[in-house]
């Protein structure tokens, strides 16, 4: 632990006496999660964690509960919620929301993927990703972190190191030569230390740096610092990645280099320019349901992991530092409970103190709790197991599907579940089908703009639509929107059936319900999922 933090506890060799020993479990499990790319069966995370089987069972029972994991046949898999705890710290940062705008135009602008990343320790981690849908593109995602001696923003932030920052790099690299401790890139050992000192220099002298296949063979990149207005030292690093097949590091400099100059201009009068962040209402009672859940649970409910959680969400947009006062109002946790949470993120990591010692802020290490493996998700992930679910539910085959691309006349199905029956609907992923003969299209119809007839009125005003036998004799569906975090209908889930189990009220009174409910879990994961990134609707 840091010494002189927010909490005033002395540097010490292991955990302090205050820490909360089941969170640290908790946190333990997420990053295995983590690392393991979102997917792990418990007996893999007892092996992982060193953990016994069954604190392995309760820590993800009460991550299931908090909707962070669930169950996937005999494996554990990281669910969208989870990135809620990512989420507060890029609002925190405001970063994202202040250039993320900038750094996608830009990757339009040359066809090259950007990249936008923040110091963390010894290295570096990555806030935004403004990827190129290629055969051959960069897979970084949003939480990764990289050594800094092997990326070009890891150069320009040691430009600015101190002696214990050089030292803490060193210590690390003796230990871990070959980098095997940072699962986003391929183990292979680093360059030397005056190799890495070099590049450090030459990045102090000129104010940009070139990675020419640090990484791995292929893989080039060049950066620029974005300086924090109020204090001059690097906010960020913004970078172009490309390939050698476009791109030698000389060319790099030549071609991009200026462009990235011109856009990094603009990033930084954007931070000049940009008005004090307006916190809405604090939150307030973030921990109060893990009471009710600790009694309905009983022994496999860990409050203490849940209510730790919790912490970190009391950050966010406008509550970039906060002391232990208002940790506490907002989690509606006592006093004591939230000091030790915050020790314990402390030890870890996660939190440090901020400008005021009085304060706290979260840390770049906050994304490691199951952020990456889901920043890269698609709207067919995050509804597939609740399509699932549903159509266990109700017996009945269901589908997700959007408008074509390229036409507005055709709907094409993007994921589906379907029912143990032997007179069902089967219509692949991926299949195109009319938009005005299915309930799916005329949701989807209704919501596209221009002029709507009479019977798309209805849609839209009622919510919903039904098809009755009309792509196929005996068919019904009912179909319901799925709306983005702006309110846009970007898809539509529905539930089909056959006209001789269920009448067209039946499936109003029957199967709406259960439908507009699976709806809302799908626009939930993805109003949480796309806070930060881009989720492509296919």
């Amino acid at each position: 632990m840091p010494p002189n933090t927010a909490l005033d506890q002395d540097a010490v060799p292991g955990p302090p006496a205050e820490v909360v020993a089941p969170l640290m479990r908790g946190i333990a499990v997420l990053r295995q999660l983590t690392d393991a790319g979102g997917t792990l069966s418990p007996s893999a995370l007892e092996r992982a964690t060193g953990l016994a089987r069954s604190t392995v069972d309760r820590i993800t029972a009460t991550l299931a509960r908090m909707g962070y994991v669930r169950p996937d046949g005999r494996d554990v898999v990281l669910a969208p919620r989870v990135m809620e705890l990512g989420n507060a710290y890029l609002a925190a940062l405001r970063l994202p929301a202040l250039l993320d705008a900038r750094a996608d135009a830009l990757a339009d602008e040359l066809d090259e993927s950007v990249s936008l990343a923040v110091a963390d320790l010894d290295g570096i981690r990555f806030i935004h990703q403004a990827t190129r849908r290629r055969a051959m593109s960069v897979s970084f995602r949003i939480g990764d972190l990289l050594p800094a001696e092997r990326t070009a923003p890891g150069a320009l932030f040691a430009a600015e190191w101190d002696q214990a920052d050089w030292a803490r790099w060193s210590t690390r690299r003796s230990g871990d030569p070959a980098n095997t401790s940072f699962p986003a890139v391929p183990p292979q050992p680093a360059p030397g230390a005056e190799d890495f000192e070099d590049r450090v220099a030459q990045a102090r002298r000129h104010g940009w740096a070139v990675d020419d296949q640090l990484i791995e063979p292929g893989l080039v990149a060049v950066s620029v610092p974005v300086r924090d207005p109020a204090t001059g030292r690097s906010a960020c690093v913004a970078s172009v990645v490309s390939h050698t097949s476009r791109h030698t590091a000389a060319t790099l400099r030549t071609t991009l280099l200026p462009r990235l100059r011109t856009a990094v201009a603009a990033m930084e009068a954007d931070l000049r320019q940009a008005p004090p962040p307006q916190p809405g209402p604090a939150p307030s009672g973030l921990a109060a349901w893990t009471t009710a859940s600790k009694h309905e649970l009983g022994r496999e409910f860990i409050e203490s992991l849940a209510r730790g959680l919790t912490v970190l969400t009391a950050f966010g947009e406008g509550r970039t530092a906060l002391p232990l006062t208002e940790v506490a109002r907002a989690t509606g946790l006592a006093r004591a409970t939230a000091r030790r949470a915050l020790i314990t993120y402390e030890h870890l990591g996660l939190v440090a103190a901020g400008p005021d010692p009085r304060t706290f802020i979260l840390t770049p290490r906050v994304l490691d709790l199951g952020f990456p493996p889901l920043s890269r998700t698609t709207l067919p992930r995050l509804a597939e197991p609740h399509l699932r679910a549903l159509a266990d539910l109700l017996h009945e085959p269901t589908a997700l599907a959007v408008l074509a691309p390229g036409s507005g006349t055709e709907i094409q199905y993007t994921a589906g579940a379907g029912a143990s029956r032997v007179l069902t609907v089967d219509i692949a992923v991926g299949a195109r089908l009319s938009a005005a003969g299915t309930s799916l299209g005329r949701v989807l119809l209704a919501d596209a703009g221009g002029h709507l007839t009479p019977a798309l009125t209805e849609v839209r005003a009622q919510g919903y639509a039904l098809a009755d036998e009309e792509l196929e004799s005996g068919l019904r569906s009912i179909a319901v929107p799925v709306r983005d975090r702006t309110g846009r209908v970007v898809a539509a889930v529905n539930v089909a059936t056959h006209a001789a189990r269920r009448s067209l009220e039946n499936c109003v009174t029957d199967l709406l319900p259960a439908l507009r409910t699976t709806a809302d879990h799908i626009q939930t994961d993805l109003h949480t999922a796309s806070r930060f990134t881009h989720v492509p609707p296919s």
